[in-house]
């Protein structure tokens, strides 16, 4: 097809939105290896899983064999006030980089919440209301997450308790009040107002906190308290599921143009973007139908998938939740304040890193001020101002890009733009001011989060 004929944004009729989300484990022939019982090391049960989830939720965290779960039609109906979202054809990027490639991006910023996660956030207030509980409790990082999810509490009446990463909160004030102004209460983790959050406090005194010191106190909460269940933003497989819109959305809009990708790009921390986009793609590759190049991205500060160890680990620092098989950098792993708070996890998803542990997909780590210097240039080309986690996906997507300017290959490429940066301005502050440093931790920095692995007979 002509270029020409190619708009700049593909929209989708409402019509072509998905009715079902994928659930690309159905089509893996090596499962993720099951959540285990931190005290049995037995895989978890519904009954178990139901004393920290949403019953339906964990049925569908449980179950890898069904290829498509419905979408209940109430939440349908809300995903109609912000989807589909457009996917963008970059042709004023691709003019300035003189680059031979096509590049499209898949835009999930157009939401109040500001990124992907409302699609996962509403999924799951609907299962809390639904069985009737009086609200939830969840962590968050760069903030999105708790965002997302105090907007989808607001709609349910729901209440809603967040824990957000210490640095963040401190980092990013303006979000907190988004999610305040929506409901929710949010605490900085570690915190005193825990029994887990006093604990990591008296081991790491003065720590900026991690996604997994958060997912500890919102889980211990969660459990002591009635009518309450944890709810969490990324990582678990009902949350790539619940994202497979993103991907199937997409899969849409290229295959109406008769466009078929070469690479596929996301930012990777524990998954939720990544899995909701490329799912349906791997999905064709585990059926031997196509054949694309998978591309994960993640911060050189927290590099869980290239620097870190297959194994079974806790989810949290404090070591309540199930263990779960995954790349990961051990739960002790407490990762510099850096900004992309999105990404500060220690491990990755289950379904991702079986997946490249099959070599199914590749990864590759970035650091800061290359991932904001793409910010930047993205910024002033295509007039959006990225969140730090897209803007990962966004450096490789230019540098693939630019290899196809050295080679002359008219490769397409494909990127999740998972969000906005606009309340990220403390972090383009310091990139701006030239006081913005990368990190790269050591061997032996990553060693106490090795040691800290459980063994598992």
């Amino acid at each position: 097809m002509n270029n020409k004929e190619i708009p700049y944004k593909i929209y989708l009729e409402e019509s072509e939105m998905p009715k079902q989300w994928y659930n690309v484990r159905a089509d893996m022939k090596n499962k993720p290896a099951p959540l285990l019982n931190p005290g049995t090391h037995q895989p978890m049960t519904l009954s178990e899983l139901e004393q920290v989830f949403c019953t339906e939720l964990a049925k569908q965290e449980l179950d890898d064999t069904t290829p498509y779960f419905d979408i209940p039609q109430e939440i349908q109906e809300f995903y109609k006030m912000y989807r589909p979202s457009p996917l963008v054809r970059a042709y004023c990027l691709e003019k300035k980089l003189g680059t031979p490639a096509k590049i499209y991006y898949k835009f999930e910023g157009n939401n109040t919440s500001g990124s992907h996660k409302l699609n996962s956030a509403i999924a799951q207030a609907y299962y809390a209301k639904k069985q009737g509980l009086k609200g939830v409790t969840t962590e968050t990082g760069a903030g999105q997450w708790g965002t997302a999810l105090s907007m989808a509490c607001s709609y349910f009446d729901l209440d809603c308790k967040v824990y957000m990463v210490k640095c963040s909160y401190e980092q990013k004030p303006f979000r907190r009040e988004v999610m305040r102004t929506y409901g929710a209460s949010v605490t900085p983790s570690p915190s005193e107002t825990t029994e887990v959050g006093k604990k990591i406090l008296a081991q790491h005194p003065g720590t900026t906190g991690s996604l997994g010191c958060a997912i500890s106190e919102a889980v211990e909460v969660a459990t002591q308290t009635e009518g309450y269940r944890y709810v969490l933003g990324s990582v678990l497989s009902q949350v790539l599921l619940h994202q497979t819109v993103i991907g199937l959305e997409t899969k849409t809009a290229l295959d109406k143009y008769g466009i078929t990708p070469d690479i596929i790009i996301g930012c990777a921390g524990g998954g939720s973007n990544l899995g909701g986009l490329v799912s349906p793609f791997v999905g064709e590759m585990l059926r031997g139908e196509k054949n694309y190049q998978v591309i994960a991205v993640e911060p050189a500060s927290c590099p869980s998938l290239t620097r870190g160890k297959y194994a079974y680990d806790f989810c949290d620092t404090g070591m309540v939740c199930p263990l779960a098989k995954m790349y990961t950098l051990g739960s002790g792993f407490i990762p510099s304040a850096n900004h992309a708070g999105g990404l500060r996890y220690h491990g990755m998803s289950s379904v991702l890193s079986q997946l490249y542990d099959d070599g199914l997909m590749e990864a590759r780590s970035v650091e800061q001020t290359s991932v904001f210097a793409a910010a930047q240039q993205f910024a002033r080309i295509e007039g959006i101002l990225p969140a730090p986690e897209s803007s990962h996906a966004i450096r490789v997507a230019i540098d693939e890009a630019l290899k196809c300017k050295e080679t002359g290959e008219e490769k397409t490429i494909v990127f999740g733009l998972t969000g906005t940066g606009y309340f990220d301005m403390y972090a383009y502050q310091a990139f701006n001011d030239g006081k913005m440093s990368d990190y790269i931790p050591t061997d032996e920095d990553l060693k106490p989060g090795f040691d800290s692995l459980p063994k598992i007979d």
